[in-house]
């Protein structure tokens, strides 16, 4: 076809939009819809599809048998139609029939025809119908056909819809009773209690028109929305209460980049040239965002689209003149806010007085507003379900994101219970907030180092607040992880530089850059062969540094820069094999010696170290010890390796106990086996930060841990109850005879001792 799509869809929006003025029924007017599609894309069948009481109802067509419309229905998830509708997903196929989910219905007279392709119709983000054309002959639409279709489609949503031929959202059919408690789980993004009104982010923007009276002017719309959106970011960055230099700076730096995208802006201009309003044209090109979104398996690739997105309902509400966000509107009460996600510069537009927690349909640890909410101390639960269903504004809604759960409209029973827990929690701070400057011995007299792990500039601020005894691990990956392009080695370096400052005398570990997996950078192609199975076990850390020797030299010499004048700790993580560790060390001193030659100021020491998470490392530790300085465990990703089970996966997220006699014996030959040879074991984890769990650690003779900054209260208290020597003998005469679990034996006799388990 020799149409450009701007060109193909125009032609076919320009006859759809005299069919939509006439005075016709809606059937007509569909009717003749398949006409003008089949004619535009020379294509033998054209079909509409529309979901009614929940079934793909054949509505109108050209080419198939027309006593099937009406007759023919789909399930979702049913044919190649209720495919396309079930999953919101495109479907091009040069032989239909050889597609898995193909459904031959022999009253449509489809049977001679083979190629197919088929498109969503899209109403408030969720498949209302979907648009297919057919093909006699074997072929795949071009991609130029698709993109017709697509914005063919989209006009259709709104033709159907004013007609009333759909269903109802369905939420008020499956809505509980507004005065009826309910209870709903999620993933806790940032720790933290709150109570508050629901208020939803963001009012839904109804598209009135979707096709042009006159392109240029639609145009010309879009540039000053365009203009007035990017002055509003700058105004936003510039008044952002974080300082200057933080990691908060590299978030809005990329949010800003999105803005000033020319792609971005190019792909809605090319949307207006097919004769969309401005309106349609930014919901076309977001449509297409969040269909790729859905094939993107890459976590941190999905939090950049959401940028994206945030951008977008920014950018529409502006040039429709519906302005009223939340934000904008003002919270009026002590409010939590309801999004299926948020972008960063969003969240900063809320009153921070009112504002007391977020939850999210989406969200994850890595994505900007969760990094925004955690410098605000504001509470964000997110991944929660139905959550639209679930709340209505204004509800009462009671976060405990540290529980991973939101009570909706609760009873005052709930509402008593849980500020009785807000009471004691706000108690149990303090009261560990004066351990600040206690020193964490046991009772028997044996010092515990307690230090923290960070990864962000406003994690140093923790080290002064808890007493920590240092930094234990410091996840350098964070820097890359919220940065657009690969951090330069200066910016690297002036990061270091400010983590060892704030630290002062107490020492800082340096765990090299741990990406790959599920830290995937969306500027680095990581795997070029095709995707991981098992991204968790493949090319990441010290594995892609070591491949990728650039990007660890410019970071070598970043670190030793900045630790000039001082013992520098570094620490290689997932190291697999001793020359690995080698390998690592080697470049390191390659880069140290380079350097020097250059008169370079150099640290005064720099000690190595390595991670033992992947459970061949302890069968060479014999190997291995005598080349190292220090030993970290990292019990995370040991823990899902040891059990072949994906921390990730709800169904195994609590399968397997840290305290099963297979991890604490598996953890004990590990440090009996480093005491013999006279290198320090640490433990980096959460099990670590867990009390019951970090008492069982130094029941084995671990006795430096590194944790969360907000466990270091809880871990000193239990520390300076417990008589350390005593536990030892307790734990040697379980694992001798265990049973499933240490959990059991291990609460029973904090109990009897009094242990402090907060």
């Amino acid at each position: 076809m020799a149409l450009t799509a701007a060109a193909s869809a125009r032609e076919i929006l320009t006859r759809l939009h005299d069919v939509m003025a006439k005075r016709l029924p809606a059937q007509s007017k569909l009717n003749s819809v398949v006409e003008i599609i089949g004619t535009a894309l020379d294509s033998e069948v054209c079909s509409i599809y529309l979901l009614r009481e929940g079934l793909l109802e054949l509505f109108a067509t050209r080419g198939l048998a027309q006593e099937a419309v009406h007759v023919t229905k789909l399930a979702l998830g049913e044919g190649l139609v209720g495919t396309i509708a079930k999953n919101v997903e495109t479907l091009n196929l040069d032989e239909a029939a050889t597609h898995p989910d193909f459904a031959y219905r022999p009253e449509t007279g489809e049977d001679r025809f083979h190629s197919f392709a088929g498109v969503p119709v899209i109403r408030r983000e969720r498949a209302v119908g979907v648009l297919a054309v057919q093909h006699v002959e074997p072929r795949r639409y071009a991609d130029v056909e698709i993109e017709a279709l697509q914005t063919v489609a989209m006009v259709l949503s709104e033709l159907i819809a004013n007609a009333d031929l759909i269903d109802a959202t369905g939420a008020a059919s499956t809505r509980p009773q507004p005065t009826a408690a309910a209870h709903s789980q999620g993933f806790k993004l940032v720790d933290g209690m709150a109570a508050g009104v629901a208020v939803f982010h963001q009012p839904r923007i109804t598209i009135e028109h979707t096709v042009a009276e006159d392109v240029e002017v639609e145009r010309h719309r879009v540039y000053a929305a365009f203009d007035k959106m990017r002055d509003q970011i700058e105004r936003m960055a510039s008044q952002a209460e974080f300082g200057g230099g933080g990691e908060h700076d590299e978030v809005l730096a990329t949010y800003k980049m999105f803005a000033y995208d020319e792609g971005w802006s190019r792909r809605i201009n090319e949307a207006i040239d097919s004769g969309l309003t401005a309106e349609a044209a930014i919901e076309r090109v977001q449509q297409r965002t969040r269909q790729r979104m859905r094939e993107i398996d890459d976590a941190l690739l999905r939090d950049r689209m959401h940028d994206l997105e945030d951008l977008s309902n920014r950018l529409l509400r502006i040039v429709s003149g519906q302005l009223g966000t939340a934000a904008q509107m003002g919270l009026r009460h002590d409010s939590i806010l309801i999004a299926r996600n948020l972008g960063p510069a969003e969240l900063l537009e809320y009153d921070r007085r009112r504002l007391k927690g977020v939850i999210l349909e989406e969200g994850s640890l890595t994505a900007h507003v969760t990094i925004v909410a955690r410098a605000m101390g504001v509470p964000v639960l997110g991944r929660v379900r139905d959550i639209r269903r679930l709340i209505a504004e204004g509800d009462m809604l009671l976060l405990d994101s540290s529980e991973e759960s939101v009570f909706i409209r609760p009873s005052p029973a709930m509402i008593e219970a849980f500020e009785a827990k807000l009471v004691v929690s706000q108690k149990r701070r303090a009261a560990f907030a004066q351990l600040r400057g206690e020193v964490p011995v046991t009772s028997d007299g044996h010092r515990i180092t307690v230090m923290i792990n960070a990864g962000l500039r406003d994690d140093l601020a923790a080290l002064d607040l808890t007493g920590a005894d240092g930094i234990g691990l410091f996840r350098t990956e964070f820097q890359f992880l919220v940065s657009a392009t690969l951090p330069q080695r200066e910016a690297q370096r002036r990061l270091y530089k400010d983590v060892l400052e704030a630290a002062g005398d107490r020492p800082v570990t340096f765990r090299t850059v741990d990406i790959g997996g599920d830290k995937a950078l969306p500027y680095l192609n990581h795997d070029e062969d095709g995707e991981e199975e098992n991204p968790a076990m493949g090319w990441r850390a010290l594995r892609l540094a070591l491949d990728r020797d650039g990007l660890m030299k410019a970071q070598a010499r970043a670190l030793i820069e900045a630790g000039a004048g001082r013992t520098l700790n570094i620490m290689f993580p997932m190291v697999s094999e001793p020359w690995e560790f080698d390998a690592a060390r080697e470049l390191f001193e390659a880069q140290r010696a380079w350097l020097a030659a250059r008169g370079k100021k150099m640290p005064t020491e720099i000690r190595y170290g390595a991670m033992l998470e992947v459970p061949a490392l302890a069968e060479v530790l014999d190997i291995l010890l005598p080349k190292i300085d220090f030993l970290s465990i990292g019990t995370n990703d040991l823990t899902q390796f040891l059990f072949a089970a994906d921390r990730a996966h709800p169904k195994l997220a609590l399968r397997y106990d840290w305290l099963s006699p297979s991890i604490l014996r598996f953890l004990k030959r590990v440090v009996d086996q480093a005491r013999t040879a006279g290198v320090p074991v640490a433990v980096c984890g959460e099990m670590g930060g867990r009390p019951l769990e970090a008492m069982a650690l130094i029941g084995l003779g671990i006795d430096r841990l590194s944790i969360t900054p907000a466990a270091v209260g809880p871990i000193k208290a239990m520390v300076r109850s417990l008589d350390r020597a005593a536990l030892i003998d307790a734990m040697q005469t379980w694992l001798a005879e265990p049973g499933r679990s240490l959990r059991e034996p291990l609460t029973a006799w904090a109990v009897e001792h009094s242990i402090e388990l907060a």
